[in-house]
């Protein structure tokens, strides 16, 4: 019987809150150290992060020094250079242009009253082949009837 009472003195009430309280004392502890490893890993990353973006900005600066900026403005400048030459010809061709339409203008007027005249001869030529046509076909209408 003393076996039975000197265990229910082990495990009071008293003794089992202490217990849990002792249980919640570790589990707090553990959250806490969770919550100041990651606070500490979010400030490594930050600084790992701040790293990554100085060594960006000066993978930036290097690729940036090594453009071939002389050749690039001699690019430009022949190219500038290309596209003022057509303008030079083109007054050129303007010209020529001109010239020909002027030309092509005179021809036309010279042979106006010649194509008038061809024109005018036409006209009469098919109102004779039609007058000849209805005279046929009176005619012909008229044996048959």
């Amino acid at each position: 019987m003393e076996t039975q009472q000197s265990w229910r003195m082990r495990f009071s009430f008293r003794n089992a809150t202490l217990f849990v309280c002792f249980l919640n004392v570790v589990a707090a502890l553990f959250l806490l150290q969770g919550f100041f490893t990651s606070s500490s890993a979010s400030s490594r990353s930050a600084r790992s992060n701040s790293a990554m973006l100085r060594y960006i900005k000066e993978c930036e600066e290097i690729r940036l020094s090594m453009q071939p900026l002389e050749l690039i403005k001699r690019v430009k400048e022949i190219q500038q250079e290309a596209y003022t030459e057509p303008e030079i010809v083109q007054p050129k061709q303007t010209a020529a242009l001109d010239l020909s339409k002027r030309l092509n203008n005179f021809r036309s007027v010279s042979d106006n009253a010649a194509s008038m005249k061809a024109l005018e001869q036409w006209r009469k030529r098919k109102m004779e082949r039609a007058r000849q046509r209805e005279l046929g076909r009176n005619g012909t209408a008229a044996f048959q009837a």
